[in-house]
């Protein structure tokens, strides 16, 4: 009886685990914050699935490390990992804005900026049939060492951000 009934919880478990997909990787606020030398310290904060934390513990994934690879890959510029945990990755992405002074004023441009290549990188890991990750975070925000910032909501990608520095 214990047995059929140890069998039984299995059986539900298994079928709920894989008719219910799990909210995946869920991109909260993404904040790129551009130093007056033209380097970024870029915050991305996000909350993992269950499934996502376990990969995360086993080692399988970090993403972090997935996210600085592909700032690198997509930038071509040195990318320094300064927090990396479950629910926060900051980094110092050297020269990410391309400054250009004309007449004693300074213009700043800052790169666009999207997640679709990271999604595709996601739904390649063995987990992926089981999760629905979203990569738009609820609020990005880019901003200059002014002062002045855009901010977007539920974006996948950015644009390209020119601003001219107020002195």
């Amino acid at each position: 009886m214990k047995r059929s009934l140890v069998l039984a919880g299995i059986l539900l478990l298994a079928i709920w685990f894989f008719a219910n997909p799990a909210q995946a990787f869920t991109a909260k606020s993404l904040d790129i914050s551009v130093q007056q030398n033209a380097d970024a310290v870029i915050t991305f904060d996000y909350e993992l699935s269950w499934v996502e934390n376990i990969a995360v513990f086993m080692r399988i994934a970090d993403p972090g490390l997935e996210l600085k690879k592909a700032l690198e890959s997509n930038y071509k510029k040195p990318v320094v990992v300064t927090v990396a945990d479950g629910g926060r990755s900051q980094f110092i992405v050297q020269g990410f804005a391309s400054p250009q002074e004309h007449n004693g004023t300074v213009t700043m441009k800052s790169p666009a900026l999207s997640f679709v290549e990271a999604e595709n990188v996601l739904n390649q890991y063995w987990f992926a049939p089981f999760i629905n990750p979203d990569f738009s975070p609820e609020t990005t925000r880019v901003s200059f060492p002014d002062g002045y910032f855009e901010e977007f909501a539920n974006e996948i990608s950015i644009p390209s951000i020119s601003h001219t520095l107020n002195p």
